[in-house]
């Protein structure tokens, strides 16, 4: 086995904080991104490398971003589920990695949903 380096340790301790962060609950916004066979066939990937390089863009520790299967909407595919404490969720739809950067900017960072891309606004939610 090779040896570790500190990158490597970092990369690790990250890991392992975003799990125990999820678990215990200690998030300020969680992202769901949908990612069936049809939303990655719609450019569901595209859609999660742009969220995922918003969040490192923004220096970003307290939103959890996951996957899902489909939403059972595959017109409307690529979705994305945002929600915010203390407030309704909100599905998103037809996404592209601009309109995902603008919701994150907006909606996850600024707390205002952007309902010109929402599909829905209140459903369950997982807090």
């Amino acid at each position: 086995m090779p040896r570790l380096k500190i990158e490597d340790l970092q990369k690790i301790k990250e890991k392992h904080k975003a799990d125990f962060t999820l678990r215990e609950g200690g998030y300020r916004a969680k992202v769901t991104v949908h990612m069936g066979t049809c939303g990655i066939a719609a450019g569901a990937r595209n859609v999660m490398t742009a969220l995922m390089d918003e969040i490192a863009k923004a220096n970003t520790s307290d939103v959890i971003v996951t996957t899902s299967g489909c939403a059972g909407l595959c017109a409307r595919e690529p979705l994305a589920t945002v929600e915010i404490m203390n407030q309704a969720p909100v599905k998103y739809c037809d996404l592209n990695d601009e309109k995902i950067r603008e919701i994150f900017k907006e909606h996850i960072l600024g707390g205002n949903p952007v309902e010109k891309y929402a599909l829905v606004i209140g459903s369950e939610t997982t807090y």
